[in-house]
Parts: structure tokens; C-alpha cells; sequence
């Protein structure tokens, strides 16, 4: 039987008994968070989009009709459209090999999956420089044959793909775990083929998980700075990306405009949230039960 809101209530004051907080202790720590919310999240977010309207909507509006605005939403999608489908198929690949064998060096990959969450975006966006720049490891035989990655479309998708691959494989290793593998184990002494297994049992075991996954990774492959910018070279039209023009913007003093083009990625990450929040909410058993390894 579900319990009332009235049952709630009594179940909540149990238990701050039995910790020995009271109504006036838990009153405090709510307000505190709350406060904390408001002034690093809320107001940051409401001043955004004040700024960005402060003109009105026609002048919000100009911004996105700034050739050099335009490429920059261009560039923004083309990369995350090649970054996030990358790191969904590691993902799988990844977690699939770590929770359904035994190999040598298994902890090594997994340490190795976590270095983009202890690495800052800017080394990471140094060493492509080192691989791949004009005076890089592999630079005089990128230019020898007329190949340039770095202040180039492919540099910008690299740094993206390094910092966000964690997000897909982190997810669907922990939820794999709990679900073990006595499902495809059924499923290939019935005579499935490997590819059947994975398509007919663990996609359908995994797809809220790897839906969580993407959304944490296409959040953050739009809003990514600090990598990009080390290998984009800042070349207007050619390798801005959205967070980078919002800079180039406000530092030229066209608050206006920047700040119409970050109310914009603050519009997808809003997105992002509520879709992350719905997922949380409607399939929170199969994205939490993972996660309690």
C-alpha cells in the first residue's frame, strides 16, 4: 500500500529523532542549501537571460544572424554530432569488455577511462598540440602530406571526444555490473549469436542507462571551452565553437550578443536537465540500481 503524505511526515520525524536532529536543525540545512542554489545557480542563470533580452528580443534575436554566430552554432553541432556518437559506441565497447570478461590490465582501462575526470581540459588540449601541431611529434608528416588538425575541424572533435568519452562508460559499467550475465549466457546456450545477445538482451537491459549517458555527454561535448580552445586558434568563422564566440563577444564589449549566444547553451543545458531529471524520475530503479557499487 502507498503511504500518505501524513505517513511521510511521521517517517521523516522518526527518523530525525532517532538521529537526534531537530525540526530547527533540518530547517537550517535546507535553507542553506537552498540559499546556496539560488545564489550560484539561480541568479547566475536569471542574469544570463536578463542580459541577453535586456535589449529586447529583436536585438536577441540580431545576434543569430551574425554570420560568424551562425558558423559557430554550425561548428558546435557538426562537432558534437561526431564526438557523441564516438564515445557512445566506446561506451558500449568498453563497458561491455569490462563487465562480461576477465582480462589482463582491466583495471588499468578503467583508471584510464576516469584520467579525463582528474585531467584539466587545457592539458588535454596541450597534448593534441604536441602530437599534432606544426612543431608536434607527428606535425612535419601531417604538413608533409597536406593533413592539419590542429585550428582545424578535426583537432576541436579530438579534444572533445578526449574530455567526454568518460560519460557513456561510466554509466553502463556500474548498471551492467548489477545486471550481471545470466541473461546472455541464456541467450547463447539457446543458440544466439553474439550480435543477437547484444541486441535482443543487453541493449534492451541498458538503453535508459546508455539514453542517461549520452545526454551527460552531449552536455558537455556543446559546452566544452578550455580543450578547444588550446586547438582551435581562434579563427573566426572556422573554429569557434559556441563557447568560444561567447568569449571573442564579451571581449569585445558586445555583452548583448554574448550574452543572446550563452542564453542559448544555457537553453540546451536546461533541456538537458529536464531530460536528465524525467529519465531520474520514470526509470530511476534501473539508472540507480548500478550505481550502488
Amino acid at each position: 500500500m502507498a503511504m500518505s503524505d501524513t505517513d511521510d511526515w511521521r517517517a521523516a520525524a522518526a527518523t530525525a529523532g532517532a538521529t537526534g536532529e531537530g525540526f530547527a536543525a533540518r530547517a537550517v540545512l535546507i535553507a542553506l542549501a537552498l540559499g546556496f542554489l539560488a545564489l550560484f545557480l539561480v541568479l547566475p542563470l536569471v542574469a544570463v537571460f536578463a542580459e541577453a533580452f535586456r535589449n529586447g528580443v529583436g536585438a536577441w534575436w540580431a545576434a543569430f544572424q551574425d554570420p560568424d554566430g551562425l558558423a559557430a552554432i554550425r561548428l558546435t553541432l557538426i562537432v558534437t554530432a561526431i564526438a557523441v556518437p564516438a564515445n557512445l559506441v566506446f561506451g558500449i565497447a568498453a563497458a561491455w569488455a569490462i563487465t562480461k570478461f576477465r582480462f589482463p590490465g582491466k583495471s588499468l582501462l578503467i583508471t584510464l577511462i576516469d584520467l579525463p575526470f582528474s585531467v584539466s581540459p587545457v592539458v588535454s588540449g596541450l597534448v593534441w598540440v604536441l602530437l599534432f601541431g606544426a612543431q608536434g611529434l607527428l606535425g612535419p608528416f601531417l604538413k608533409a602530406n597536406g593533413l592539419q588538425i590542429i585550428f582545424a575541424v578535426p583537432g576541436l572533435v579530438l579534444a572533445t571526444i578526449f574530455v567526454t568519452f568518460p560519460f557513456v562508460a561510466r554509466e553502463l559499467i556500474p548498471l551492467m555490473e548489477e545486471q550481471g550475465t545470466a541473461d546472455e549466457e541464456a541467450a547463447m546456450t539457446l543458440g544466439a549469436s553474439g550480435l543477437t545477445t547484444f541486441v535482443r538482451v543487453t541493449l534492451p537491459n541498458i538503453k535508459w542507462g546508455l539514453l542517461y549517458g549520452v545526454l551527460l555527454c552531449n552536455a558537455r561535448a556543446m559546452g566544452e571551452f578550455g580543450a578547444v580552445s588550446v586547438v582551435s586558434g581562434h579563427v573566426r568563422g572556422l573554429t569557434n565553437t559556441m563557447p568560444l564566440h561567447v568569449e571573442i563577444l564579451y571581449n569585445e564589449y558586445e555583452f548583448v550578443a554574448a550574452f543572446a549566444m550563452a542564453s542559448l547553451l544555457a537553453a540546451l543545458a536546461l533541456v538537458t536537465l529536464v531530460l536528465k531529471t524525467f529519465l531520474e524520475w520514470r526509470y530511476g530503479g534501473h539508472l540507480a540500481g548500478g550505481r550502488g557499487h
